[in-house]
């Protein structure tokens, strides 16, 4: 217990000298007096072998009744370890943030460290990393499925339990593919909070096997001679825009990735070297990507330059040339010519050529080079975009050539297995 030696009168008395003038109280706290009247409390005390001083407010509006009681928590915190100072320090942000938290909620914005913050300034990182659709629909999915729910909970508190009975809402809806998605993406807005340190773990972690699986579902695809020249005729046949004729043909051809078609640029094409060089922000992997362009689709581009090479874009939208055409273009096109989502996507010309290829004894790794799959090792793979591109070279041609061969009717000659 501190023993006190300050009375209320005396310090009603207390007048200002030529210097700085202490009053003590005991046990550490004083009233010091400036020569200009003012009047401040201090607590001296001692932490981890170093002096500190601490203010506890002015006099009279601290009166000595507040004043003492303010030594004696400074001092239970000394005692317990604690330096008053970090407390104060830890109030005074708490406030601020408290101050700024409601400004922000005025505002429509999420608060400091709650789920939508931390996720949002996680996206806003590293959305340079993917590409445009991707980005876009992963901020989608998160404002619809899981913002509703925890965007406004603070980070650090938001267990397994409560991540759970969001993924399971998402769920009870069919939307299996989605929910994983969704479950892999908050994984990594946590694993980002740790780093940042706004929380202390990542609680989806503890969901592993909670979530129904996911069925495997391959894009729908020909991958029959018989059918492929079927559907090469079908295109060549095709009465709808010129621009989407090109663009299935192309798909055909290049097997790239429908968003990469659709988004090619004429200054990616190179018509004298017959390559497409697509720009690494472009694609899933983000890696740039070369595409040796057969004679066949050089002739295609030659006959879609008249119509399209003022432009941006190969195959621009209907409504405006400043956009590419929309992604269901390629896919209602198919539907048009009589082709089933369940026969034939646009992402099917993927699998159509790679299921050829192999079956034609091309090199795996030239075709796995070819779809731009992924490398295991990032640092090999961004070096490596030009890997066997003579090889590429040759097996597109060979490609375009089997096409024909296909529309024409000629019979299938199986490869010879590459060395």
């Amino acid at each position: 217990m501190a023993k006190h030696i300050l009375t209320d009168a005396t310090l009603r008395n207390a007048k200002p000298a030529a210097k700085d003038r202490r009053l003590n109280d005991g046990s550490g706290l004083y009233l010091l007096i400036k020569p200009n009247g003012a009047m401040w409390w201090r607590f001296d005390y001692s932490i981890d072998g170093k002096r500190k001083t601490l203010s506890l407010g002015v006099y009279p509006t601290t009166g000595l009744a507040d004043a003492r009681r303010k030594a004696e928590d400074a001092r239970v915190s000394v005692a317990n370890g604690q330096d008053p100072s970090d407390k104060r320090k830890e109030v005074k942000v708490a406030r601020q943030l408290a101050a700024e938290n409601e400004k922000r909620l005025e505002s429509g914005l999420p608060i400091i460290d709650s789920f939508e913050y931390v996720a949002r300034e996680w996206h806003e990182k590293f959305k340079a990393k993917w590409t445009e659709d991707h980005a876009r629909r992963l901020l989608t999915r998160l404002e619809h499925d899981v913002f509703p729910f925890l965007g406004k909970r603070p980070i650090d508190q938001i267990d397994a339990l409560e991540l759970l009975e969001v993924m399971q809402r998402m769920e009870a809806r069919g939307v299996i593919d989605t929910t994983h998605r969704a479950l892999q993406n908050c994984g990594q807005i946590f694993r980002y909070g740790v780093l940042t340190r706004r929380c202390a773990r990542d609680p989806s972690s503890d969901l592993r096997g909670a979530l129904s699986p996911i069925r495997k579902r391959h894009h729908a695809s020909i991958t029959d001679p018989k059918q492929i020249a079927g559907l090469l005729r079908a295109i060549d046949d095709y009465q709808g825009s010129f621009i989407s004729k090109c663009a299935l043909q192309f798909s055909a051809l290049t097997f790239c990735r429908p968003g990469e078609i659709r988004h090619a640029e004429w200054s990616e094409i190179d018509l004298m070297a017959k390559q497409w060089r697509i720009p690494p922000e472009k694609m899933k992997m983000r890696l740039q990507h070369i595409v040796p362009l057969a004679t066949q689709a050089v002739h295609v581009l030659m006959e879609l330059q008249p119509l399209t090479g003022s432009g941006k874009y190969l195959f621009p939208s209907e409504r405006s040339t400043a956009r590419p055409m929309s992604e269901n273009t390629v896919n209602a096109a198919l539907r048009r010519m009589g082709y089933t989502k369940e026969e034939m996507t646009a992402h099917g010309f993927r699998s159509m050529a790679s299921t050829r290829l192999n079956e034609m004894h091309f090199n795996r790794d030239h075709i796995e080079r070819q779809l731009a799959h992924s490398e295991a090792n990032d640092v090999r793979a961004a070096y490596n975009y030009a890997e066997y591109l003579p090889e590429r070279t040759k097996m597109m041609q060979a490609w375009a050539d089997h096409l024909d061969e296909l529309r024409s009717g000629a019979q299938v000659i199986p490869f010879r297995k590459q060395q």
